[in-house]
């Protein structure tokens, strides 16, 4: 990138590190300068990358639902039907309640994350400096407020909203199945219990306390499970780009080394979904049994 040939190694990784941020600051709606702002700034490229993947997803899906064949499927319609069939059954194998929500939600995670994953795959400099050449050409900014960071995943805001939707599922069948008394009993009379009445009250702030922290150690897990996995696998691509860049002694081994790492991510890339999805059908599993 031009805007990275005057950088060292510290700031080229921190350039691509940076997200493509809006936020409104006291002069109104203001791009990449939201260092104050906190909570309230916007990582704009996490968000489309985001949006356009899932909706890649729901289209690609649903033509292959509208158009399928029984007789000489195509490929596609095949590799689809494994994806459900394979998800179909993790459900079956692990969520033990009835809700018909279960197995369209597992599989919408699971093929949203691949998705957001793969982007791994995508050389480190190369949509960066389409957005640059955009920014600098197109729009007439200078380029050292280029910023794109296109791997969603990496994202601590992106994997945290993910696992904040599925805790808010599981709050929400945890007091739809067991009602709100069931719920609070759930979280005060267990783990710890007693046939004494006055014991089992000494007991409540104790299960209260564990409870709420195994609670809430469900989404905080899930998200950052997901978000270090694949931030420190961004960060090690960015690192064989620096090799690259030595001469071609580190052109070399920077290349085998990008082959190396990228041909490993086959299997890091569906094995964080699966992570994710299977975590999720076990907590909601766990929310729909009623002690």
């Amino acid at each position: 990138m031009a805007s990275s040939e005057n950088l060292d190694s510290v700031g080229y990784i921190k350039h691509h590190l940076q997200n493509l941020q809006v936020c409104k600051t006291d002069q109104g709606w203001v791009w990449n300068q939201c260092q104050d702002a906190g909570f309230w700034a916007i990582n704009v490229d996490s968000l489309l990358f985001a949006f356009l993947l899932g909706a890649l997803f729901c289209f690609s899906f649903w033509r292959v639902a509208k158009n399928a064949k029984i007789e000489n499927p195509g490929k596609w319609q095949s590799i689809v039907e494994m994806i459900v069939e394979f998800v179909d059954k993790s459900v079956k194998d692990t969520f033990h309640g009835k809700n018909p929500l279960i197995a369209p939600l597992a599989l919408t995670i699971f093929m949203w994350v691949i998705l957001m994953n793969m982007m791994d795959w995508i050389p480190v400099d190369l949509l960066p400096w389409v957005a640059e050449q955009t920014n600098v050409h197109v729009l007439g900014n200078e380029p050292h407020t280029s910023y794109l960071k296109f791997l969603p995943t990496a994202d601590v805001n992106i994997t945290f909203s993910l696992s904040i939707g599925v805790f808010l599922l599981i709050l929400f069948y945890s007091v739809k199945v067991k009602g709100i008394g069931g719920f609070v009993g759930e979280l005060t009379l267990h783990p710890f219990s007693s046939k004494n009445k006055f014991v089992q009250v000494l007991l409540i702030p104790v299960n209260l306390l564990m409870e709420t922290i195994g609670l809430i150690a469900k989404p905080i897990s899930l998200g950052l499970r997901l978000f270090g996995n694949l931030y420190a696998a961004e960060l090690l691509f960015i690192l064989i780009a620096i090799l690259m860049s030595t001469g071609i002694g580190g052109f070399v081994g920077g290349f085998i080394s990008y082959m190396g790492w990228a041909i490993f991510h086959i299997l890091v890339i569906p094995l964080q979904a699966f992570i994710f999805m299977m975590l999720t059908i076990v907590y909601l599993s766990q929310a729909h049994e009623d002690h």
